[in-house]
């Protein structure tokens, strides 16, 4: 297997539903463990329906990788993260931003750049930043 380089999110308690919309926007085949079927791993026993890992792989070729973050671990919301979607496939590209920015944030909207690509950033409704690039053909 090649190398790859994938984003990997800690979530809140809402991991299940975020790799569940992630899946709705990409498209492809979620896998999701849980604590409890893993043996808990020392997390809490309230926690044993939360992710302890989540691996979606979309037909596009993307990778996500996330999980819950048990109690004792450290998290810092939504900064320490930017997830990049780029390509050339413009109706690809718009149909996630169209999905990733809906009840998100957008803090530039997917227009045209100077480079010459359309390109925006966006904060999805679980916190985390989006950039998308679409390459100008």
């Amino acid at each position: 297997m090649a190398s790859r380089l994938n984003p990997y999110i800690a979530f809140d308690g809402d991991a299940r539903q975020a790799m569940e919309f992630y899946k709705d926007v990409f498209g492809g085949e979620l896998t999701l463990n849980t604590f409890g079927s893993a043996g808990g791993g020392g997390a809490p026993a309230d926690f044993a329906d939360k992710i302890m890992h989540a691996l979606l792989e979309t037909p596009a070729g993307f990778t996500i990788m996330g999980s819950d973050t048990p109690p004792g671990m450290d998290r810092t919301v939504g900064t320490n993260i930017s997830v990049s979607v780029s390509g050339d496939d413009a109706g690809a590209l718009h149909g996630y931003w169209d999905k990733l920015a809906a009840n998100g944030t957008v803090a530039m909207p997917l227009e045209k750049q100077m480079w010459g690509d359309e390109f925006g950033m966006c904060t999805d409704r679980f916190g985390i930043n989006w950039m998308v690039n679409i390459s100008d053909q």
